[in-house]
């Protein structure tokens, strides 16, 4: 048997968000700790697809595990130039150096060579122009910033 070819990815949109600070809520019994990050407001933009994310439309509820990896669970709504609502929920995972991770926390820069950042997003949307969104995989390459993020999203063909 044979192998499959592997995946080819096509670049899909960028989304540029700005958060408000973290919420640290402490070490729970479970041995993590949850923050709350809420979304300020975005932009995103892509071949065919372009607009802005809704201000205080979601947010991200994070857990920081023992090992310092970030686990996060990010949703907000994503609004195009056309008036369409989109859905988006974002998994993934962050990691790098104590550090670097204390940097990150204080929102000051931090080289994206540095640390790793990526997700893997799901969408809901109507019947449409941009119902392709929920036909594919997609992942995203994230860049911490200190205001939120920069995450380019990649279909996987």
């Amino acid at each position: 048997m044979s192998l499959p070819a592997p995946p080819r990815l096509e670049f899909a949109f960028a989304v540029r968000i700005r958060l408000r600070p973290a919420l640290y809520m402490g070490k729970s019994p479970l041995g993590h700790e949850r923050a709350a990050v809420y979304l300020e407001d975005g932009e995103f933009e892509g071949p065919g697809i372009r607009g802005r994310v809704l201000s205080g439309s979601g947010g991200d509820w994070a857990v920081v595990r023992p090992d310092g990896v970030l686990d996060f669970d990010a949703r907000y709504v994503l609004q195009t130039d056309d008036g369409v609502s989109i859905y988006m929920q974002n998994r993934g995972y962050r990691w790098g150096s104590e550090e670097v991770m204390a940097r990150m926390r204080r929102r000051e820069p931090v080289d994206p060579s540095e640390y790793y950042m990526r997700a893997s997003p799901k969408f809901e949307v109507q019947s449409g122009p941009y119902d392709w969104l929920m036909r594919y995989v997609f992942v995203g390459v994230a860049d911490k910033t200190p205001e939120g993020n920069v995450i380019r999203y990649f279909k996987v063909l």
